[in-house]
């Protein structure tokens, strides 16, 4: 297990040097920013704010309201469950989502229903029963698991929806379809929580 270092092999790095190869292991994990998109071969669809990844199996949905016609979410769908995707305005420096984390908690509570945290790839996320009305006008509770990931003046917030919600430990596609996604948030100022703008393709699904 252990074995004497040659001569000719260079010193082990300095614990400043290893504090700075940790950060650059931070770093080259997704979702991304805009200004330092990796260079993948990703060919992503251009939503506006939000740069999304097509993923096999799974149709690119968009959420639009139906009476301004403007585009609330972004959705990969499968027969297995769904990622939903939301990006919203960001304090430069600052963590947004341990805010906004008790306040959706407290949200869905009050709606009849539950949340949790627990620890994820991306840190604290909540998993959620919620109570929602199914088409035939009954009620039944939905598991969703919601992750809050902190970016450059931005926050993307991901839903999953169906399995990869309840079975987190075989949703490791479902996460790197999250990974992937890039944030395009602009230089205009915006306040805080607002939700950044997302734009219709031509050929992009509607769900209203």
């Amino acid at each position: 297990m252990f074995r004497r270092r040659a001569r000719s092999e260079p010193d082990p790095p300095e614990l400043d040097d290893l504090d700075e190869l940790d950060d650059e292991a931070e770093v080259a994990t997704g979702p991304w920013d805009s200004e330092s998109l990796p260079d993948d071969g990703l060919d992503r669809v251009d939503l506006g704010s939000l740069l999304v990844a097509p993923r096999e199996g799974a149709e690119l949905r968009l959420q639009v309201d139906e009476n301004t016609g403007e585009v609330q979410s972004v959705m990969l769908a499968a027969e297995e469950g769904a990622l939903e995707l939301r990006a919203f305005a960001a304090p430069r420096n600052g963590d947004l989502w341990s805010e906004v984390r008790p306040q959706i908690a407290a949200d869905i509570s009050r709606h009849g229903g539950t949340a949790t945290v627990r620890e994820g790839r991306w840190g604290t996320e909540l998993v959620c029963q919620m109570q929602v009305v199914m088409p035939d006008g009954s009620q039944a509770m939905q598991p969703s698991r919601i992750i809050g990931v902190n970016g450059a003046r931005w926050l993307l917030r991901g839903t999953f929806l169906g399995q990869p919600a309840v079975e987190p430990e075989g949703a490791e596609d479902w996460e790197d379809a999250l990974a992937a996604v890039v944030v395009h948030r602009g230089s205009h100022a915006m306040p805080v929580g607002d939700a950044l703008p997302l734009t219709l393709p031509d050929d992009a699904q509607r769900l209203t």
